[in-house]
This record gives structure tokens, sequence and C-alpha cells, in this order.
């Protein structure tokens, strides 16, 4: 099969300045929560791109575990790939790609670490096994074999297995601040609406872009 081939309209609907609303906070709960009620795979799925000290570039899927009018929110080892690339450049960039409805979000902003009151209060929210793979992992590390990931797995279940799961110290999280924020429907004929929100001073202004 030719991959230029490989193509289908975007029909799903129509975006347009008056139906967005003034807050990109409220837009993008809007959109997340029709996203939600449409029954999408992993609606809260984001995709998180750092920069490197070389200057490359580098991306991997997280989830999405708050949000509010701050940011968005989301956890991680602080000595992964991810976090040690937010400590030296922390302008990060977020992409919702909910494809089945023909929408995108782009989220452009600075990473900023929770505090630890806030991660505690989300860590002992995990399942008991998402708990131990936390301290199991040493995330972003080469290892020799998936036995060796299983093995620490159940060292690290029998040392806690009378007690609650403590929060690692190299555990932790972090709020992505946005200055820019795009919402993306497709439409016929790649005639795409794209709307942007830039942050000037404390106000947002809105742009449409050209597809």
């Amino acid at each position: 099969m030719s991959l230029e081939d490989n193509r289908r309209e975007y029909d799903y609907g129509k975006l347009t300045r008056e139906s967005l609303l003034d807050d990109p906070f409220a837009q993008f709960d809007l959109w997340m929560e029709q996203a939600i009620e449409s029954n999408i795979q992993d609606p809260t799925a984001m995709n998180l791109a750092t920069v490197g000290a070389d200057g490359r570039p580098w991306q991997r899927m997280v989830l999405l575990k708050h949000f509010d009018c701050r940011g968005w929110v989301f956890y991680t080892n602080l000595e992964s790939r991810k976090a040690l690339e937010i400590q030296g450049n922390a302008q990060v960039c977020l992409h919702f790609p909910w494809l089945q409805l023909d929408r995108q979000v782009i989220v452009g902003g600075r990473a900023e670490r929770l505090s630890t009151a806030e991660v505690v209060k989300y860590f002992i929210s995990r399942p008991q096994g998402s708990q131990l793979a936390a301290w199991a992992s040493n995330q972003s590390r080469p290892i020799n074999s998936r036995q060796i990931l299983e093995q620490q797995f159940k060292k690290i279940k029998q040392k806690f297995a009378s007690g609650q799961v403590p929060l690692p110290d190299f555990w932790g999280g972090y709020r992505v601040v946005p200055n820019e924020i795009e919402f993306w429907q497709g439409g016929e004929n790649r005639l795409h609406d794209r709307f942007s929100y830039s942050l000037s001073g404390n106000s947002w202004k809105i742009s449409r872009l050209s597809p």
C-alpha cells in the first residue's frame, strides 16, 4: 500500500471564533469533557516534548492527572530523561491528539515542580501496584532484561508488604504553566480551523491561524 494514498477527509465539525470561549482554560475543559463523553481511548494522554542539553527534542506520552487555571499536571520519576531535560530547560510542549474527533490541542509553556504536599496527595491515591512500580523502576536507565525488572518489583512488594507504600524521594510532578495554547479542528479539503491563544500580560489574545 502506498502511504501517499492513505488519506481521508476531516469532516467531524467546524470551529469558529464565535464558538470559542474567551478563556482558553474553559475552552480546554469543554473539549476534554467532550472527549471523555465520546469514549475515545485515553483522552487524558498527552505527548510531552522536552529539549536536551544538546538541543535535540524528545517526546513521550504521559497522562494528564489534574487541570485547572494554573496549568496541566503530570507525575514522573525525577531522575527520568524527561525530568532531567526539564531541569536543564523548563520550556516544554504538550499535545493532545484527539484524532477520532478530528481535534488537537497544543500547549506551550514552562514546567514547574509541584510541592511535596501535592505529590503526596496524588501518590497515596494511586493503586498499590503503581506505587510499587514507582519504586521498582529506575526510569530511563538501561536494563538487561524484563526478568530483572519483575524481580525488583517482587522485592519491593515484599519490602512494603506490611504497611503503606511511602513516597519515593525521587518521584514527583510538574505543572505546565502555558503561554500559548492552540485548538485545532480538522476541516474538509485540508482547510482546518486553527485558533491560537497567546498570553499578553495578564490577558489572552486570540488569533486564527492559516491551516
